[in-house]
């Protein structure tokens, strides 16, 4: 079995109920990063938390749900080596995981029924990473990265 980080606030917590069945469905286990009850707390820490763990090479992939994704996804793609993206739908999973190597996706608690979950989650988990000009672009990424971290 796989491990998959997860994390949500409040406003993410019931979809995030969903995303671990459909994980489990799909043969890969979650290592929770809360929240645990349906009580209001700030995303910042979850996705701090969560990203990381990615950013350091602990997790390979992570998933981070809040009302609208955007949030933590602002939080997620400030740490070397993270690649959040935000998606909707399988297609913009699939594209996110293939052109951008996303290793961390962000759900929308709000705008996403529990349903929608399986197949996005699908497409990212089953898509390679590109090669080509994709992995060209995702190296750029990683450079600018390592140019920005250097100086502050």
């Amino acid at each position: 079995m796989q491990g998959v980080g997860i994390g949500c606030d409040h406003a993410g917590f019931r979809l995030k109920g969903a995303i671990l069945r459909a994980l489990a469905r799909l043969g890969f286990e979650a290592l929770d990063f809360g929240i645990y009850r349906a009580l209001r707390t700030d995303y910042p820490r979850i996705a701090h938390a969560l990203a990381q763990e990615v950013s350091r090479g602990k997790l390979h992939r992570g998933i981070l749900v809040c009302g609208t994704g955007i949030g933590m996804s602002i939080v997620a793609n400030k740490f070397r080596g993270v690649r959040a993206a935000e998606v909707w739908n399988p297609a913009s999973a699939h594209l996110a995981a293939e052109h951008n190597h996303a290793n961390v996706l962000c759900f929308s608690g709000r705008l996403l029924r529990p349903g929608q979950v399986a197949p996005i989650l699908k497409a990212w988990l089953r898509t390679p990473y590109g090669k080509g000009r994709h992995r060209r672009r995702v190296r750029q990424i990683q450079a600018i990265e390592r140019r920005l971290c250097r100086r502050g």
